[in-house]
């Protein structure tokens, strides 16, 4: 791919993404779709072993295939924007390259939030959808006892891999109040289809313990977890033995490469976008989870209108029926964050010997002796190591309410020829 250039390069082949390319390969526009995962779907679609592409996701990948217009590059991470719109990017497959774009869509999805506590190092403990991503992934769990925890409808989705893959929860524990659990529930029927997935989801619910108002406290264990402590609204403390805690927070968008492209943040963290899911960069779209958290539906919806906003097709009657389906479920995804919003206790900082940076082994305490998140990372080396403050940077701003927008490319770990040919490439184009 070093040097091709493409009407539009999509960065980013879950729901958004693939939707996106499938709306602009209509119009015969060259086509790349470039994804970090070895195989396409994100995290909603995504395979394994034991888990073969869903209807969905075959028809989309069939639809780029059949259209003859369209590259699609797995295992493919941007690791810096360059100027005259084009991207370094390196492969498992051709190492480093640079591609240039005319129009570029960012579906670069969401992260989950992790927030720590005591012996969330300890092996075993993962995020609830790090839990699915490895179930999927082929890691046996067949006969494990397993603690889910920590906020939103994803531990529910977790549950259910977990249940499909013989695993055994013994509990699940979310941090929102039961009247917030209640009240969204009862809010699923403006959305049918949520309804009868949540119905699907919560079947096996009946003798599971299901806790609300409730966080984990720590995980305990020799060499790996055994037990997990958790804390009630009244301050009970209850104990499971376990072999897994599955604990996330939540989903924070992915704007990494948004922001090294200079694009404009809302003070949630996401994208900004327009009713055409553009940026505040010239030819830039954004759609999916990096744009907003809100769902499968909401994501590839935005995916169709940045697809099709990206080659001038915003004025057709297709575009408007897409943006009255885009509203229904922002509405529906307002419902989620406002249910599952994080409570003081889930933002309670844990004691000052724990881990916050797991890459780089730097305390709690360590971090907030700072007044900063830039002087943190000066003093300690605090988002210096191999994820470069994806984890520690979502707590620090979730525990200390600390602003950790600062991007500076190389946004992912290279090879040393990959960023030599970037030098390159500058060198030539000036």
């Amino acid at each position: 791919m070093n040097g091709q250039r493409f009407d539009v390069v999509v960065v980013g082949a879950g729901p958004a993404g693939l939707a996106a390319a499938c709306e602009a390969a209509t119009t015969g526009a060259r086509v790349a779709v470039l994804d970090d995962n070895p195989r396409a779907g994100g995290q909603v679609w995504r395979t394994g072993p034991a888990h073969p592409p869903s209807d969905e996701l075959a028809a989309r990948l069939h639809e780029i295939q059949a259209s003859g217009n369209v590259t699609l590059a797995s295992a493919a991470r941007v690791i810096a924007p360059l100027d005259k719109g084009r991207l370094l990017i390196e492969s498992a497959e051709h190492g480093g390259a640079c591609i240039g774009y005319d129009r570029l869509i960012l579906a670069t999805g969401a992260r989950e939030l992790l927030l720590p506590f005591d012996g969330w190092t300890l092996p075993g403990v993962t995020g609830a959808g790090g839990l699915q991503a490895l179930i999927k992934g082929g890691v046996p769990v067949r006969g494990e006892r397993i603690v889910i925890a920590g906020s939103g409808p994803l531990l529910l989705a977790s549950l259910a891999t977990a249940r499909a893959a013989g695993a055994r929860v013994v509990a699940v524990v979310e941090q929102a109040s039961l009247l917030s659990v209640m009240r969204f529930g009862v809010s699923l029927a403006a959305t049918p289809a949520k309804l009868v997935q949540a119905a699907q989801l919560t079947r096996g619910l009946t003798g599971l313990r299901y806790l609300t108002s409730s966080v984990v406290r720590a995980a305990k264990g020799s060499g790996r977890v055994e037990r997990a402590i958790v804390e009630r609204a009244d301050g009970r403390i209850q104990m499971f033995d376990c072999d897994r805690i599955a604990c996330g927070y939540g989903l924070v968008p992915d704007t990494t490469l948004a922001r090294a492209l200079g694009c404009a943040t809302r003070a949630d963290g996401a994208i900004a976008v327009d009713g055409a899911q553009r940026t505040s960069v010239a030819n830039i779209f954004a759609a999916g989870e990096c744009a907003g958290v809100g769902g499968m539906e909401l994501a590839r919806v935005e995916g169709r209108i940045a697809g099709r906003a990206a080659l001038g097709l915003a004025q057709a009657e297709t575009f408007e029926q897409l943006r009255c389906e885009r509203a229904r479920w922002q509405r529906f995804a307002a419902r989620v964050e406002m249910a599952f919003a994080l409570r003081d206790p889930a933002r309670q900082l844990p004691a000052d010997d724990t881990l916050l940076c797991r890459c780089e082994d730097v305390s709690v305490g360590e971090v907030r002796a700072h007044a900063s998140w830039r002087d943190a990372k000066l003093h300690t080396r605090c988002a210096m190591g191999a994820c470069q403050g994806r984890i520690c940077g979502g707590a620090a701003q979730a525990l200390l309410g600390w602003d950790v927008t600062q991007v500076r490319p190389p946004i992912r770990p290279a090879q040393i020829a990959t960023l030599m040919l970037a030098a390159d490439e500058n060198t030539a184009a000036h």
